[in-house]
């Protein structure tokens, strides 16, 4: 059954991503009886209480009842059982590596399941590659960034990603998983072959397109709601040697949009294999995450132009290469692909880095001191220009307060398996659009309001444009609702 764009889809870019598995319950669960075989893997310590009390937002705090620190995949399944057998269940929250914003791997009065007990002892699903049949076998504790380096080792490569690899294989497969690759190869999520899930009656069960396929397609992209993923058959490639990848401005967004989906309609791998947006606004400040890309000589005809438009937009792709083509070739095609596209003259570059150095390029950077109030969306392509408009300028411009990065850019219904639980735009072309704040750990809010003004605004334009609109609304009660203009994700 497909999915109707009606319900929010938690998600981090980039992005970005923790999962999670909550059994919904009052109880404390130390009130519950526990498996003694936990006892020991049971933490109620401070150190431990408060290292599951935040995540990386680092805005909503809540303390759990107690952290377990599983040696092996049975240790979960005994809590779940437990909390399944209890006369009144208590929260389950499955943490990867603590990237959600918003609180969502986290369990009030319940139980955080950190499963970087099983990835740093080792007692978890270690990563296995099968060269022979392109595929590799990864524990749902893993991250990707060691899926890359194993794989990379064989010579293959999983070929969707997302833009930052600290972060659990479980957690991105229980969102969605996107990145620029997506709109070539779909999401993560329609990348899997074979999933091993603990359900919540706490059985292991194995399930796949052809075994026990209504789990499979609930849990991909089910948010934690219907199991926890201990292991994922994902599919490999052969990886590429190199990456040209390059950027181009554009001062006008008729013409950014127009060209980046001549690249996303086109599919073809001989154009470019990855394509994201990037958005420089004015506030006065260089944004160094696009200006560093280009020489520094350039940066006050940068700093000018965005000046003059308010909005500079920028599209950055990617071309993979296998052999080690010459470079001068390389260029020529780079020439070809911009020949007809309307960035502005004279802004294009491109730089040959190796397929490892361009996966890798976001670093993992912790900081306690600092706040991630972030915001995502998906966007209907019939509406982008309204979004332009109304969000983009009349509230993200004129508040003047966003300095970090600002993704936007196309995706491929057809490329996203519509039986997955994934709630995606019903339109041919949808847009991401992901606000990657970073603020002080007292000033977020100003950042929150503007996330609600958006939330507003995306609303009030549904309200407005309800008959376009097909509603299937699904209860999601880690989330609530938001109407289908703008799918928070």
């Amino acid at each position: 059954m497909a999915k109707s764009p009606s319900t929010p889809i938690h998600l981090i870019v980039v992005l970005l991503v923790t999962y999670f598995v909550c059994t919904m319950g009052k109880s404390n669960a130390l009130t519950c009886p526990l498996p003694p075989e936990l006892a020991a893997k049971l933490h109620v310590d401070p150190a431990a209480i408060d290292s599951a009390s935040t995540d990386y937002g680092n805005i909503v705090h809540s303390k759990p009842a107690a952290v377990l620190y599983p040696s092996s995949i049975e240790d979960i399944q005994r809590l779940v059982k437990s909390s399944y057998n209890c006369p009144i269940p208590f929260g389950i929250s499955v943490r990867g590596n603590g990237h959600s914003v918003d609180g969502q791997d986290m369990a009030r009065d319940g139980v955080v399941v950190d499963m970087k007990s099983l990835r740093e002892n080792k007692t978890g699903i270690k990563i296995r590659v099968s060269k022979n049949h392109l595929f590799a076998d990864v524990g749902g504790e893993q991250l990707w960034i060691d899926v890359l380096h194993t794989t990379a080792a064989q010579g293959l490569s999983p070929v969707s990603w997302t833009d930052f690899l600290y972060l659990s294989v479980g957690g991105t497969l229980s969102n969605a998983g996107i990145s620029g690759q997506t709109f070539l190869h779909g999401p993560q999520i329609s990348n899997v072959y074979e999933l091993d899930v603990i359900t919540g009656k706490g059985e292991l069960v194995t399930c796949s397109k052809r075994n026990n396929s209504d789990l499979f397609d609930s849990v991909l992209g089910g948010l934690g709601q219907f199991g926890i993923i201990t292991r994922a058959r994902i599919a490999l490639r052969p990886a590429p040697t190199k990456v040209r990848w390059s950027r181009a401005f554009y001062s006008n967004f008729s013409d950014f949009i127009r060209d980046q989906e001549r690249i996303v309609r086109g599919g073809q791998r001989d154009v470019a294999n990855y394509l994201e947006g990037l958005l420089m606004f004015d506030n006065g400040t260089p944004t160094e995450w696009i200006t560093s890309f280009f020489h520094p000589t350039q940066l006050p005809q940068i700093m000018s132009l965005v000046k003059t438009y308010g909005i500079l937009y920028c599209l950055e792709l990617t071309k993979y290469h296998f052999i080690e083509d010459i470079e001068s070739e390389i260029d020529q095609d780079l020439q070809q692909v911009f020949k007809d596209f309307a960035h502005v003259p004279g802004f294009i570059d491109a730089k040959f880095v190796s397929y490892q150095e361009f996966l890798t390029r976001v670093p993992n950077v912790e900081n306690e001191s600092q706040t991630h109030p972030w915001q995502n969306l998906f966007i209907p392509q019939s509406r982008i220009s309204d979004f332009n408009v109304g969000v983009l300028r009349d509230i993200v411009l004129k508040r003047n307060i966003t300095t970090g990065p600002v993704l936007f850019y196309p995706l491929n219904r057809h490329k996203w398996d519509a039986e997955l639980s994934a709630v995606i735009p019903d339109e041919d072309i949808f847009y991401t659009a992901s606000f990657l704040h970073t603020s002080g750990i007292d000033n977020w809010q100003v950042y929150d309001d503007q996330n609600k003004a958006v939330i507003k605004f995306c609303e009030e334009a549904e309200e407005e444009n309800s008959d376009n609109f097909h509603h299937d609304v699904r209860p999601n009660i880690a989330f609530g609702v938001l109407k289908p203009f703008c799918i928070l994700k």
